[in-house]
Protein backbone atom coordinates (compact mmCIF):
# COMPACT_ATOMS: atom_id res chain seq x y z
CA UNK A 1 0.00 0.00 0.00
CA UNK A 2 1.56 3.30 -1.12
CA UNK A 3 1.41 6.67 0.55
CA UNK A 4 -1.34 7.83 -1.80
CA UNK A 5 -3.50 4.92 -0.61
CA UNK A 6 -2.94 6.10 2.98
CA UNK A 7 -3.89 9.68 2.06
CA UNK A 8 -6.96 8.53 0.09
CA UNK A 9 -8.02 6.31 2.99
CA UNK A 10 -7.69 9.23 5.41
CA UNK A 11 -9.63 11.54 3.08
CA UNK A 12 -12.43 8.98 2.77
CA UNK A 13 -12.66 8.47 6.55
CA UNK A 14 -12.61 12.24 7.15
CA UNK A 15 -15.43 12.61 4.61
CA UNK A 16 -17.50 10.01 6.46
CA UNK A 17 -16.84 11.73 9.80
CA UNK A 18 -17.83 15.06 8.23
CA UNK A 19 -21.13 13.64 6.90
CA UNK A 20 -21.94 12.11 10.27
CA UNK A 21 -21.17 15.43 12.00
CA UNK A 22 -23.36 17.40 9.58
CA UNK A 23 -26.21 14.94 10.15
CA UNK A 24 -25.76 15.26 13.90
CA UNK A 25 -25.97 19.03 13.95
CA UNK A 26 -28.74 19.18 11.34
CA UNK A 27 -31.06 17.46 13.79
CA UNK A 28 -30.36 20.09 16.46
CA UNK A 29 -33.11 22.64 16.59
CA UNK A 30 -32.37 26.17 15.46
CA UNK A 31 -34.67 29.19 15.60
CA UNK A 32 -36.48 28.09 12.46
CA UNK A 33 -38.16 24.70 12.10
CA UNK A 34 -36.77 22.19 9.65
CA UNK A 35 -38.05 18.77 8.50
CA UNK A 36 -34.83 17.23 9.85
CA UNK A 37 -36.18 17.74 13.38
CA UNK A 38 -38.91 15.15 12.84
CA UNK A 39 -38.26 13.12 9.68
CA UNK A 40 -36.12 10.44 11.35
CA UNK A 41 -38.24 10.08 14.49
CA UNK A 42 -39.05 6.38 14.81
CA UNK A 43 -42.75 5.54 15.00
CA UNK A 44 -44.18 2.22 16.16
CA UNK A 45 -46.24 1.56 13.04
CA UNK A 46 -48.21 -1.67 13.54
CA UNK A 47 -45.27 -3.21 15.39
CA UNK A 48 -42.64 -1.98 12.90
CA UNK A 49 -40.14 0.70 13.93
CA UNK A 50 -40.54 3.10 10.99
CA UNK A 51 -38.99 6.56 10.37
CA UNK A 52 -41.66 9.27 10.21
CA UNK A 53 -40.58 10.32 6.69
CA UNK A 54 -41.87 6.94 5.43
CA UNK A 55 -45.31 7.54 6.97
CA UNK A 56 -46.04 11.17 6.20
CA UNK A 57 -45.17 14.31 4.31
CA UNK A 58 -43.61 17.10 6.33
CA UNK A 59 -44.33 20.77 5.68
CA UNK A 60 -42.83 23.82 7.39
CA UNK A 61 -45.22 26.66 8.18
CA UNK A 62 -43.28 29.78 9.19
CA UNK A 63 -42.49 31.08 11.69
CA UNK A 64 -42.39 28.03 14.02
CA UNK A 65 -44.75 25.25 12.99
CA UNK A 66 -44.16 21.85 11.46
CA UNK A 67 -47.14 20.11 9.86
CA UNK A 68 -47.00 16.37 9.43
CA UNK A 69 -49.55 14.99 6.99
CA UNK A 70 -49.89 11.29 7.87
CA UNK A 71 -50.87 9.01 4.99
CA UNK A 72 -52.53 6.31 7.13
CA UNK A 73 -55.18 7.64 9.53
CA UNK A 74 -54.59 4.57 11.71
CA UNK A 75 -51.08 5.77 12.46
CA UNK A 76 -52.05 9.22 13.79
CA UNK A 77 -51.87 8.33 17.52
CA UNK A 78 -48.51 6.57 17.10
CA UNK A 79 -47.09 9.56 15.17
CA UNK A 80 -48.36 12.03 17.80
CA UNK A 81 -46.85 9.95 20.60
CA UNK A 82 -43.46 9.54 18.88
CA UNK A 83 -43.13 13.27 18.07
CA UNK A 84 -44.33 14.34 21.50
CA UNK A 85 -41.84 12.06 23.28
CA UNK A 86 -38.88 12.87 21.03
CA UNK A 87 -39.28 16.66 21.03
CA UNK A 88 -40.82 16.89 24.50
CA UNK A 89 -43.62 19.07 23.10
CA UNK A 90 -47.39 18.92 22.97
CA UNK A 91 -48.75 18.20 19.51
CA UNK A 92 -52.24 18.67 18.11
CA UNK A 93 -53.95 16.78 15.33
CA UNK A 94 -56.86 17.46 13.01
CA UNK A 95 -57.83 14.49 10.88
CA UNK A 96 -54.59 13.19 9.36
CA UNK A 97 -52.66 16.41 10.04
CA UNK A 98 -50.39 16.63 13.08
CA UNK A 99 -49.29 20.14 14.06
CA UNK A 100 -46.07 20.68 15.98
CA UNK A 101 -45.72 24.22 17.33
CA UNK A 102 -42.16 24.97 18.36
CA UNK A 103 -41.90 27.51 21.16
CA UNK A 104 -39.49 30.41 20.65
CA UNK A 105 -36.03 29.74 22.01
CA UNK A 106 -34.93 31.65 25.09
CA UNK A 107 -31.42 33.12 25.06
CA UNK A 108 -30.43 30.59 27.71
CA UNK A 109 -31.65 27.70 25.53
CA UNK A 110 -29.88 29.16 22.49
CA UNK A 111 -26.63 29.27 24.47
CA UNK A 112 -27.11 25.63 25.55
CA UNK A 113 -27.72 24.53 21.95
CA UNK A 114 -24.67 26.44 20.68
CA UNK A 115 -22.59 24.80 23.40
CA UNK A 116 -23.90 21.39 22.26
CA UNK A 117 -22.98 22.14 18.62
CA UNK A 118 -19.46 23.21 19.65
CA UNK A 119 -19.08 20.05 21.75
CA UNK A 120 -20.09 17.85 18.79
CA UNK A 121 -17.55 19.75 16.66
CA UNK A 122 -14.84 19.03 19.23
CA UNK A 123 -15.79 15.32 19.24
CA UNK A 124 -15.40 15.10 15.45
CA UNK A 125 -12.09 17.00 15.62
CA UNK A 126 -10.75 14.51 18.18
CA UNK A 127 -11.78 11.66 15.89
CA UNK A 128 -10.08 13.36 12.94
CA UNK A 129 -6.84 13.73 14.90
CA UNK A 130 -6.91 10.02 15.72
CA UNK A 131 -7.40 9.22 12.03
CA UNK A 132 -4.54 11.60 11.11
CA UNK A 133 -2.23 9.96 13.67
CA UNK A 134 -3.02 6.50 12.26
CA UNK A 135 -2.22 7.72 8.73
CA UNK A 136 1.07 9.29 9.87
CA UNK A 137 2.08 6.06 11.65
CA UNK A 138 1.37 4.10 8.49
CA UNK A 139 3.53 6.44 6.40
CA UNK A 140 6.34 6.31 8.99
CA UNK A 141 6.17 2.50 8.97
CA UNK A 142 6.51 2.50 5.17
CA UNK A 143 9.58 4.75 5.48
CA UNK A 144 11.17 2.44 8.09
CA UNK A 145 10.68 -0.65 5.92
CA UNK A 146 12.22 1.18 2.98
CA UNK A 147 9.03 1.01 0.87
CA UNK A 148 9.14 4.79 0.38
CA UNK A 149 11.82 7.48 0.29
CA UNK A 150 12.14 10.44 2.66
CA UNK A 151 10.75 12.65 -0.13
CA UNK A 152 7.69 10.36 -0.45
CA UNK A 153 7.22 10.52 3.31
CA UNK A 154 7.48 14.33 3.31
CA UNK A 155 4.98 14.63 0.44
CA UNK A 156 2.53 12.25 2.16
CA UNK A 157 2.76 14.23 5.41
CA UNK A 158 1.99 17.43 3.48
CA UNK A 159 -1.05 15.81 1.84
CA UNK A 160 -2.25 14.53 5.23
CA UNK A 161 -1.97 18.06 6.65
CA UNK A 162 -3.85 19.48 3.64
CA UNK A 163 -6.68 16.97 4.20
CA UNK A 164 -6.80 17.93 7.89
CA UNK A 165 -6.84 21.67 7.13
CA UNK A 166 -9.70 21.21 4.67
CA UNK A 167 -11.62 19.03 7.13
CA UNK A 168 -11.19 21.55 9.97
CA UNK A 169 -12.35 24.40 7.73
CA UNK A 170 -15.48 22.44 6.73
CA UNK A 171 -16.27 21.74 10.39
CA UNK A 172 -15.79 25.42 11.31
CA UNK A 173 -18.01 26.51 8.40
CA UNK A 174 -20.74 24.08 9.45
CA UNK A 175 -20.54 25.27 13.07
CA UNK A 176 -20.72 28.91 11.93
CA UNK A 177 -23.81 28.25 9.81
CA UNK A 178 -25.52 26.36 12.64
CA UNK A 179 -24.71 29.08 15.22
CA UNK A 180 -26.20 31.69 12.85
CA UNK A 181 -29.29 29.53 12.40
CA UNK A 182 -29.70 29.15 16.18
CA UNK A 183 -29.07 32.83 16.87
CA UNK A 184 -31.32 33.98 13.99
Amino acid sequence: MGTMDVVEGLTKKLGEAQQHFKGDIASIRGSRPTPVLVEDIVVDYYGQQTPLKQLASIIIVPPREIQVSVWDAGAIRAVEKAISEKLNLNVASEGTLVRVALPPLTQERRDEIIKLVRSKAEEVRIKSRMLRDEAKKEVDAQKKTGDITEDDRFEAMEKIQEAMDMFNKQVEDAVGRKVNEISG
